[in-house]
């Protein structure tokens, strides 16, 4: 079965949704099969990956509520076992219809469990707010990955965050777990993000990862390209902060599963 991972920040800019397709991408260049779960209304994860929204007839706002089976709305990416369940428009409305749906806060996990035997990993990439479609992506989820930008402000607000995860835990998803954080945007020259990174570790110690994202104009051009940084530029230094969150991931999974 595979395991799902939820990458929730509530604060936006936080290099949520470039974690959330650059990890996928290069969990999948290490073998495994990977499903990216666009469930924020802007769609950025879905363009990201080069796909065109006016060319999808269903994604995961149809299977939300109960027009479409999943795994016929799944999208290929440039990698065979890299799959993505795309947004579309109609998923700015969701958090709407979704409140007279029966267990509305289960939707996303409900859709997610008729597929997960077939990939190893399912990243869902959720919007930046606590909503209700935020609240889906925290309940399907086995583990929570936090992406922290490196600036003061970033920390703001987390204390909410780390809040609703509770709230969550308490009283819909007792095992619910928190993965870690990961640092995003860091710029070794500047001592604010050394700073926020001592700050971060008392927020979660022994969860932070030690795979920490620099601030790159490469990551940041590869989504205008519908590439992830894997297939943009591999040697950059971007490319290979992903290449090593990916095998921390792994690695803690055959920790677990020791």
């Amino acid at each position: 079965m595979s395991k799902i991972i939820s990458i929730i920040n509530q604060k936006g800019g936080v290099g949520k949704t470039t974690t959330a397709i650059n990890l996928g991408s290069y969990l999948a260049h290490l073998g495994k099969r990977v499903l990216l779960v666009d469930i924020d209304p802007q769609a950025n994860a879905t363009s990201g990956l080069g796909i065109d929204q006016s060319t999808i007839e269903s994604g995961i706002y149809e299977s939300l509520i109960g027009d479409a089976v999943l795994s016929q709305s799944l999208k290929r990416t440039l990698q065979d076992n890299f799959k993505v369940a795309p947004a579309t428009m109609s998923l700015a409305g969701a958090g709407i219809e979704l409140v007279n749906l029966p267990r509305r806060e289960f939707r996303l996990e409900e859709t997610l469990n008729n597929i997960r035997d077939e990939f190893d990993f399912i990243i869902v990439d959720s919007p930046p707010s606590l909503g209700l479609l935020t609240i889906n992506g925290l309940v399907a989820a086995d583990e929570i990955l936090i992406p922290i930008q490196s600036e003061y402000f970033a920390l703001e607000g987390l204390g909410h965050l780390l809040h609703t995860i509770s709230l969550v835990q308490s009283n819909l998803k007792p095992n619910l777990g928190i993965m870690g954080a990961v640092i995003t945007m860091y710029d070794s020259r500047n001592r604010l993000s050394r700073d926020v990174m001592n700050e971060l570790y008392q927020y979660f110690p022994n969860k932070v990862f030690r795979s920490v994202i620099p601030r790159s104009v490469r990551l940041a051009e590869a989504p205008s390209f519908g590439r992830t940084i894997l297939h943009y530029d591999p040697r950059s230094k971007g490319a290979r902060a992903y290449e090593k969150l990916a095998r921390e991931v792994v690695g803690l999974e055959k920790n677990l599963s020791q």
